[in-house]
């Protein structure tokens, strides 16, 4: 049986909390096949961000095409991509190859503050990536950024995900983490919205979280659901992980991508629970 091929097109974490290293061990427990093309590297932990250094755009797009040309590309998804270079050359292989079911993570800024697009790239992000995008998965300061309105409400994320999707996305998940309250997602596909619910948990440990639920939801595709399916694995699968997320270093810890595998139930013992329906 050959195992669904998830491609993540993302900046990596030394901390590995985070980026391709998250995205990686997300695939793995979710039972995908993943690979990578890597656009940056990141001297960071979980304080911040010491460091950024970009891949040369001809390296990107080697790693797609030594990926695409022989192993092929059943769903992808993109995280950090720092430059306006390296998002022309992302957006032309997606383009070159058909990938059809890709979610674009807008990620712009780190848990620490520092910034992971350069200002200039963020014109290229909307015109020439966030079209391709079967699924947009901005938090809510990314899509204060990409509607130009401020969020501070569930009506607020409606309106901003109708003008995100004006851009181009076919279906937009605004994130809600960063509004008090249970943690509340907005699935938007240009028609009819979707709520999705989950107890806040009160936690630091949360580096990873984007790279994380995107990566999930990328799965989910891979594995043929549906957005809405997919989405709705990944929010179950993403709230375990910060569940039971570790407790390391000395800022924002890691989530655990291993949680939904060994997850106890009431009688102590371990079971796996179910992810997608």
């Amino acid at each position: 049986m050959k195992p669904f091929r998830i491609l993540t097109i993302a900046g990596s974490d030394s901390g590995g909390g985070a980026g391709i290293q998250a995205d990686l061990k997300t695939i793995t427990a979710l039972g995908g096949f993943g690979m990578s093309v890597i656009t940056a590297l990141t001297a960071q932990n979980t304080l911040g961000v010491d460091a950024i250094h970009d891949v040369p755009p001809a390296f990107v797009a080697a790693q797609f095409d030594a990926v695409a040309t022989d192993i092929g590309i059943d769903a992808a998804k993109t995280g950090m991509l720092h430059t306006a270079e390296i998002i022309r050359v992302v957006a032309g292989k997606i383009r070159q190859y058909g990938v059809a079911k890709l979610v674009v993570d807008p990620v712009m800024v780190a848990k620490g503050g520092r910034s992971l697009i350069r200002e200039e790239a963020k014109k290229n992000l909307v015109a020439e990536l966030i079209p391709l995008a079967f699924v947009l998965t901005p938090n809510i300061p990314e899509a204060e950024v990409l509607s130009g309105i401020r969020i501070a409400s569930l009506a607020d994320m409606r309106k901003a995900a109708e003008i995100i999707h004006g851009l181009g996305a076919r279906h937009v998940v605004v994130k809600g983490g960063h509004l008090p309250g249970d943690a509340v997602d907005l699935l938007y596909n240009g028609e009819e919205f979707v709520e999705l619910s989950a107890p806040r948990i009160v936690t630091e440990d949360t580096h990873g979280t984007g790279c994380t639920y995107s990566a999930a939801i990328a799965a989910g595709l891979a594995f043929g659901k549906d957005v809405a399916e997919a989405v709705k694995g990944a929010k179950r699968y993403i709230t375990l992980a910060v569940r039971h997320a570790w407790r390391l270093g000395g800022g924002h810890g890691p989530t655990n991508h291993l949680a939904p595998l060994f997850a106890r139930g009431d009688g102590g013992t371990a079971q796996r629970p179910e992810i997608w329906e």
